[in-house]
């Protein structure tokens, strides 16, 4: 597949046969992007941006613990060229297994970038698990959105910069439901209709009950006890004996047409509906009246060994030439100013489905943790045991 850059270098990016497996939330064990253990060597087509680094040097390695598939290769390969690293990525299928590691290593992981998602970086600090980022190493962070600076989760970005965010919605096939939904509401009324029997859920606690809270309209974050019961009883009830699958990465049941109504992140969604045979009898829809905006971000490990060469990585990753490659590759915009029209200038297809509107972005509720957390993952196990 390429992608056409301009004013007219064409760029040929890695083959998407094996696309069906990437996804944000890919659960994927010892993910190797390229070569033996993902020590790159390859060099890159395009030249790196300039990085800042006291003496101009960089240590010889960077080891990044990230979501399966997560990050580019070219650009990986583009940064590795560039100062003659050797980069390891290692993945993680959850923030609670990499926040695990991560906690029991006590600072001797071996891992320099890590890429929490924001409401965790709060626990992470906490726990001394992070350590302050350099700015003055970091002189792409001027690019970023307004929107993604000085986050309630981590004021002044002082430990974390975004890498990638996204919503969460719903996909459904056209020839198996008929009708327009929109919200959560037409969600839950579908489940138990037409596509009964034909429903997959993410596998994420925060996300399957706030199903439920956005039908009602109640607060996603609520801690209300009275709340959470009644979530719990409806989706065991009414909402799990019609599910068939809980998949935080269905890509290949859209692929495969086997599925009526999907759970999805948008990006996903985007993904799944290119690989399809048939992409025009999917839509994906942002439900009102709101879900998930959540951001991952790029942070550095505290006890980390190569200091200047994560933030040298970080920084090149904030170039808006590097971060529309990011955007290629898994689907999701990275909060860097002018995104947008760079992607369209390089020709990137279902815009909509990588850059929600900004009607939809101003209802989106990011996902915080609290004292609910527990009692949101027991609602889930009940759900499943309870699905059909």
């Amino acid at each position: 597949m390429t992608r056409r850059r301009p004013p007219a270098t064409v760029r040929v990016l890695a083959p998407r046969a094996e696309a069906g497996r990437i996804s944000r939330r890919a659960l994927l064990g010892g993910f190797a992007a390229i070569g033996t253990a993902t020590l790159l060597g390859c060099s890159g087509s395009r030249t790196m941006a300039t990085t800042a680094v006291p003496d101009g040097t960089l240590e010889d390695r960077l080891n990044v613990y990230s979501w399966g598939d997560y990050e580019s290769p070219d650009n990986i390969r583009a940064f590795r060229s560039s100062h003659d690293i050797t980069v390891q990525v290692d993945s993680f299928a959850s923030n609670e297994e990499m926040i695990a590691k991560i906690g029991a290593s006590r600072g001797t992981s071996g891992y320099d970038v890590l890429v929490p998602s924001g409401q965790f970086v709060p626990m992470m600090v906490a726990n001394d698990l992070l350590s302050p980022l350099d700015h003055r190493l970091i002189p792409n962070i001027a690019n970023l959105e307004t929107a993604f600076v000085d986050q309630p989760w981590d004021p002044g970005n002082a430990h974390a910069v975004p890498k990638a965010w996204g919503t969460t919605g719903f996909a459904y096939d056209t020839t198996k439901v008929d009708g327009n939904p929109t919200s959560w509401r037409d969600f839950l009324d579908l489940a138990a209709g037409q596509a009964s029997g034909s429903v997959s859920l993410l596998d994420d606690p925060w996300e399957v009950a706030s199903i439920y809270f956005g039908s009602e309209g109640i607060d996603p974050n609520t801690t209300d006890p009275k709340a959470l019961d009644a979530a719990e009883a409806y989706l065991t009830s009414r909402l799990a004996p019609h599910v068939r699958a809980f998949n935080s990465a269905p890509t290949q049941s859209v692929v495969q047409n086997e599925l009526a109504l999907l759970q999805m992140y948008n990006g996903d969604a985007r993904l799944a509906f290119s690989e399809s045979d048939d992409p025009d009898r999917w839509r994906f829809v942002y439900p009102t009246p709101t879900a998930n905006l959540w951001v991952d971000t790029w942070a550095i490990a505290r006890g980390a060994q190569h200091v200047d060469a994560a933030h040298a990585f970080i920084n090149f990753m904030l170039d808006p030439e590097t971060a529309i490659g990011e955007v290629d590759w898994n689907g999701y915009p990275t909060g860097i100013t002018g995104q947008r029209d760079l992607a369209e200038e390089w020709e990137l297809e279902m815009l909509d489905l990588i850059f929600p509107s900004d009607a939809v972005v101003s209802r989106l509720t990011p996902a915080t943790l609290s004292d609910a957390q527990d009692r949101l993952t027991a609602i889930l196990e009940h759900v499943q045991a309870k699905a059909g």
